[in-house]
């Protein structure tokens, strides 16, 4: 069933619902239990009590979820950071590439990805600077302890700005979904 159509099967049973006590509340004797509108305003308490909750944790989901992707930005911008400096303990046969690599990863970054998550149309789609750096960091052979630490600590910043990454991108996907913005309205 399509979203229009579900929009329009709601929309036309809460016109006979309307109408139906339009008429019931119209016709009644006076004092019965229909035409009696202190009743009616416990029921209404009620219901616009539920909405706010329901208005309540959307907003809050909305907020955590923009600034978990707001952190997530910035944790990933300062581990890029981090790991350019790291790369120039790495051999001097492997430093200016992946030095290269790291700047093409942010620019993609900007470049490339903020404009998708503004549209909406990144997805799961991976940086392919991540790929490259991989790859070239398959071929580094450290061998003095400056240089098996800075691999060592390479390894443990790549996972920490993917997990970065992950939060940053998730803010793009949107986490209310249209339906629910769709019964607040």
């Amino acid at each position: 069933m399509s979203l229009l159509w579900a929009g329009l099967v709601v929309v036309a049973v809460m016109a006979v619902a309307i109408t139906a006590m339009l008429l019931v509340r119209s016709r009644a004797p006076a004092g019965s239990y229909f035409e009696d509108g202190d009743r009616a305003a416990g029921v209404f308490g009620v219901l616009a009590t539920g909405f706010a909750v329901l208005l309540g944790f959307v907003v809050f989901l909305a907020f955590e979820s923009f600034d978990t992707s707001r952190s997530g930005a910035e944790t990933e911008a300062q581990i890029v950071r981090e790991q350019f400096e790291t790369v120039h303990l790495f051999p001097v046969a492997v430093r200016a590439r992946l030095s290269g690599e790291l700047v093409c990863y942010a620019r993609t970054v900007i470049h490339g990805e903020w404009p998708k998550m503004e549209t909406g149309t990144l997805g799961d789609t991976a940086n392919p600077w991540t790929l490259a750096m991989f790859r070239t960091t398959k071929t580094v052979q450290p061998r003095s302890a400056a240089e098996q630490a800075a691999y060592g600590k390479w390894l443990d910043e790549r996972t920490d700005r993917e997990d970065a990454r992950s939060d940053r991108t998730h803010g793009a996907e949107g986490v209310i979904p249209l339906q629910l913005w769709i019964v607040l309205f």
